[in-house]
């Protein structure tokens, strides 16, 4: 039974569990197949990183259009979209011959998956005060993290018994129970409360946040970090399965470990904000981020360590992400909190679509042997970047720095504002 905000709030199990089912859909679509990926590049004939790329292209745009839609015109219309251009990029996977086609049909699987995770915030804001809304958006965060985990490990599985085209028809018809279920489902944004604005207007508020520095020093901070986590998570498969001889059944423990390591400093930063600045997280996260990649890159140049000598670098850089990702999108939405909806929509579009530019450099610089070098240099690269974001903003307030004109003694001066992550200092 589902009460008004006002009312203050309950929800029902099974719309507890719906909701919990959008959290997984993205990625669940992502990670399942991971273990395929070496046979489907045989299959297939062609660089299978850029089915990667194309599933970040499609989630990267949809994450711009459905935002503005949803506030104008409810949650559920987009829903259903969603859901059947989901399910129609999975059958087209399942039915590809071709590079071209599978990368067409991943682009359509993503424009609709992302309306899940995206929409079903919404919808707990929508039902929710603010503090019961929180507990139930950390619950089914709790569920969105599961997928990584659990995704590799079906797909290695049903790889023993049957072909990678069944991953898809699996997904096929997990987007048609979920687009079942959705009947019951209850419209959570009444028409009184909907955008009256125009969709051009919503869109121009992009163009705003594009231009205010202190969201944008954020944003690039995440970005540049998730260059890195996506260059993992597309070359992996290949590297763990082809260059070191991994089972495709127990690659899926490979990359749960580093899903473990992001739960666990989640649970950890919710007591550490508690005790520390925003500052302080991020810059010892991107720190600890920036040399666990300059290590990787160092362990593989030198070949030392073998498979250790990427597991362990790469686990720690990977569990940053429970850090640096809540950090910055925290504090990047403090910054624009009249354009929460538009910025949210944005910072999330730029964060998961920086994952294209490394599936592209995986696929220009990568070679056929699955060697672990080029996914190194990239997330050495870029965790360089992310780190260097912060400690130019931090340090030398570099990013971003505000001159304002004052009055003192009947003189104009300039003033010259550094403002911290959360803090102003002058």
């Amino acid at each position: 039974m589902i009460k008004t905000k006002t009312e203050n709030t309950s929800v029902s199990l099974f719309v507890w569990l719906v909701l919990g089912g959008l959290m997984a859909f993205t990625s669940l679509s992502t990670d399942i197949y991971l273990p395929a990926m070496p046979q489907m590049q045989l299959d297939l004939q062609g660089d299978i990183e850029l089915t990667v790329t194309g599933f970040l292209i499609g989630f990267a745009i949809a994450q711009i259009i459905w935002g503005p839609i949803s506030d104008r015109y409810g949650r559920k219309m987009p829903l259903v979209i969603g859901l059947i251009l989901f399910i129609i990029g999975s059958v087209g996977c399942a039915l590809s011959e071709t590079i071209g086609q599978i990368l067409v049909a991943r682009v359509v699987q993503a424009l609709g998956a992302c309306v899940g995770p995206m929409l079903s915030r919404a919808m707990v804001r929508d039902m929710l005060d603010s503090k019961k809304a929180a507990e139930m958006l950390s619950t089914l965060m709790i569920l969105m993290a599961l997928a990584p985990i659990f995704g590799p490990l079906i797909g290695g599985q049903m790889l023993k018994f049957t072909s990678w085209q069944s991953i898809f028809w699996l997904l096929t018809i997990i987007g048609a129970v979920m687009l079942i279920s959705l009947k019951k489902l209850p419209e959570t944004l009444p028409e009184q409360n909907r955008q009256s604005t125009s969709l051009l207007n919503a869109f121009k508020k992009y163009g705003v946040l594009l231009r205010n520095r202190r969201f944008m020093a954020y944003t690039l901070c995440v970005s540049f970090f998730y260059v890195g986590v996506y260059a993992f998570v597309a070359g992996s498969p290949e590297i763990y399965i082809t260059y070191f001889g991994v089972d495709p059944q127990h690659y899926g423990w490979l990359f749960a470990l580093n899903v473990f390591g992001i739960v666990s400093l989640s649970f950890a930063n919710r007591i550490l904000v508690r005790k520390f600045s925003l500052d302080l997280l991020l810059r010892v996260a991107t720190a600890i981020a920036m040399v666990a990649g300059l290590v990787l890159v160092v362990l593989v140049k030198l070949q030392i360590g073998g498979i250790y000598g990427v597991v362990v670098p790469v686990f720690f850089f990977f569990s940053m992400n429970g850090i640096i990702a809540a950090t910055t999108t925290a504090a990047a939405l403090d910054k624009v909190p009249e354009m929460a909806g538009a910025a949210a929509a944005l910072l999330g579009s730029l964060q998961y679509g920086s994952g294209i530019l490394s599936t592209l450099l995986l696929t220009l610089f990568g070679d056929n042997q699955g060697s672990p070098w080029t996914m190194s240099w990239i997330i050495a690269l870029f965790g360089v970047a992310s780190a260097g974001t912060v400690l130019a903003r931090s340090f030398f307030g570099i990013l971003p720095v505000e001159i304002k004109r004052t009055s003192q003694n009947n003189r104009k001066t300039f003033t010259i504002n550094r403002t911290g992550w959360g803090n102003n200092k002058d």
